[in-house]
């Protein structure tokens, strides 16, 4: 649909992925992640997502799942371009100890549909570490029930000097 490289959160795969993740959202929570009207069109509702003022990052359902989706706040605070957090394994976004409660807490995410009030320190690509408040973890779905993967989104976050 947009063949500018400039954007790739345009490209129709990735439009179709930030319409299941307001779907699974809602499926779960109940709450819509931003609010939508009938009269947006799927491009325009990928451009308020990705300039949303707050994370939302997503992952597949690899053996060790990779980054697929990041908004503007998401690249700024990992601190990576689109390509970079794009091929990165979900689990560096976490420091080497952190990892562990961080499996844990995604395993609950999945039996459960969802988690929220999720608190944790996370590492940006050049180690800068932040905390992270009140994320919400949900899978990802489709209206037929499929995973897709599992996204977080928050909108609270300090660094750690």
């Amino acid at each position: 649909m947009n063949p500018d490289k400039s954007q790739p959160w345009l490209q129709e795969k990735l439009l179709q992925h930030i319409q299941l993740l307001l779907y699974s959202f809602h499926h779960w929570t109940g709450d819509d992640l931003i609010p939508i009207t009938n009269h947006q069109s799927p491009l325009e509702t990928a451009n308020l997502i990705f300039n949303a003022d707050f994370v939302i990052v997503s992952h597949g359902t690899q053996a060790d799942p990779i980054l697929n989706y990041g908004n503007q706040k998401a690249l700024d605070l990992w601190k990576m371009d689109w390509q970079t957090l794009t091929s990165t394994p979900s689990r560096y976004t976490a420091e080497p100890v952190e990892r562990s409660e961080r499996e844990q807490l995604l395993a609950q995410a999945k039996s459960q549909g969802y988690i929220s009030n999720y608190r944790g320190i996370r590492i940006a690509s050049n180690c800068d570490r932040f905390y992270i408040d009140r994320a919400i973890i949900w899978n990802v779905v489709d209206r037929r029930g499929k995973l897709w993967g599992q996204a977080a989104t928050f909108s609270n976050w300090d660094a750690i000097a």
